[in-house]
């Protein structure tokens, strides 16, 4: 079951420039939609990042070729099926379903992305899929944004969607709107680099192609590459973001630009919220953890601490059970890696509860005070090393007993 506020946002704005549909393949779901294709405008930049496991699943390696040779106009997901460590014949199967797309819509094999996510190891059904595209092609549409999330789902519970509109005064006597929406998927075997997750997003905006990759290495460094639900690296992750240039003529093509800024932070929200949804989404969650790190000489070291706190599973069970046992995330602290860490200068809160000051418990603390935090279902868990100014955040959840029940029967 979900953590907190994950519910779908009332307005979901459609983008000019893009069109969503969904059908059903029955590669591994039946009677639900398991196929995605979201058609680009011919006018839009594309971004795009991907997983940095070397085992990386053949739709990322087809996909990393087609995108260093076409701008992309089609991308088309399966899920059920990861078509990962499937050799030569994934290869073949991903091309050939890109292939069928393009011959279909008219364009050039290498203007579709593919992209999969579910099990690793079996064969794809690229028969079945290709099936499908003629229906998918016939209900392209602006509103599918929802049935899009819906249809990109795997083991998670909740469809993953944000929108938002950014209303940015011009130079001239009239104000610029522009659109943002994403939608997203994954809620386990979730770590940086990135997780199992699948995003795209897209804005109306007119932003030059270099810059907008840009713009998603930085933003995806503060969103899908800060959250962690079990330490596990995927091998199909990727994220798309689009411009598709249809809100202004007007050019956006560095940071100095004036809509630059409101923009960047706009799309950091859409990212982050989509990034959070997949946390609160997490496999047997019940707690949404967030790890700030304050005080440190450098980013790096903060992500180190946060990483090492996130992703130990004795902190975890620990917060699953509401169990006010914080010397765990001390120890975590420790093992950060930060040798010259003076251990007479840490504060640890979960909260407004402050557990640990100056290295050992505070003074004020109490056993019932933690536990009573610890049983909320939104926790802050706040560590200042105070060695210097840098700080980062990482958001995690906690580990249940659902968790191995969902992971141990996932293929069943």
């Amino acid at each position: 079951m979900a953590v907190g506020n994950v519910a779908v946002p009332n307005t979901i704005y459609p983008i000019d420039g893009i069109s969503l549909s969904t059908t059903a393949t029955g590669v591994r779901y039946k009677d639900r939609d398991d196929l995605v294709v979201i058609k680009i405008a011919e006018t839009a930049a594309t971004a795009v990042v991907t997983t940095k496991n070397t085992f990386c699943a053949a739709p990322v390696r087809v996909l990393r070729e087609h995108f260093s040779q076409s701008s992309p106009r089609y991308l088309i997901t399966n899920t059920g099926n990861a078509n990962a460590g499937t050799g030569a014949d994934g290869i073949r199967r991903a091309q050939d379903i890109c292939t069928a797309l393009a011959q279909k819509a008219g364009v050039d094999t290498q203007a579709v992305l593919p992209f999969s996510t579910g099990v690793i190891g079996e064969p794809l059904n690229s028969e079945a899929v290709i099936a499908g595209l003629d229906s998918a092609l016939a209900n392209l549409g602006s509103d599918n944004w929802l049935a899009a999330a819906n249809g990109i789902r795997t083991t998670d519970t909740i469809p993953k969607l944000a929108s938002q509109k950014v209303e940015i005064d011009s130079a001239t006597d009239k104000s610029v709107s522009y659109h943002i929406t994403g939608i997203s998927k994954g809620s386990g075997m979730i770590r940086p680099n990135m997780a199992t997750m699948l995003g795209y997003v897209a804005t109306d905006a007119n932003i030059a192609a270099d810059l907008l990759q840009e713009m998603l290495i930085a933003i995806n460094e503060q969103s899908f590459n800060r959250i962690t639900v079990d330490g596990d690296m995927s091998t199909n992750d990727c994220c798309v973001l689009i411009a598709t240039a249809t809100a202004s003529s007007e050019l956006i093509d560095s940071t100095d630009h004036p809509h630059y800024q409101p923009l960047f932070t706009a799309l950091t929200e859409v990212f982050v919220r989509l990034a959070q949804l997949i946390v609160r989404d997490g496999e047997g969650a019940t707690k949404f953890i967030t790890v700030k790190v304050t005080g440190g000489k450098t980013t790096q070291e903060c992500c180190d601490v946060a990483y090492a706190v996130a992703h130990s599973p004795l902190v975890k069970t620990a917060f699953f059970a509401s169990d006010a046992n914080w010397g765990r995330i001390l120890a975590a602290v420790g093992y950060a890696g930060i040798d010259d860490l003076d251990t007479d200068q840490v504060d640890v809160s979960l909260n407004e509860v402050m557990i640990c000051q100056n290295g050992v418990v505070a003074p004020n603390y109490t056993e019932a005070a933690g536990k009573e935090v610890m049983s909320r279902p939104e926790i802050t868990i706040h560590i200042d090393l105070a060695r210097g100014t840098a700080s980062d955040t990482v958001y995690t959840c906690d580990l249940s007993h659902d968790y191995i029940k969902i992971n141990a029967d996932y293929r069943s």
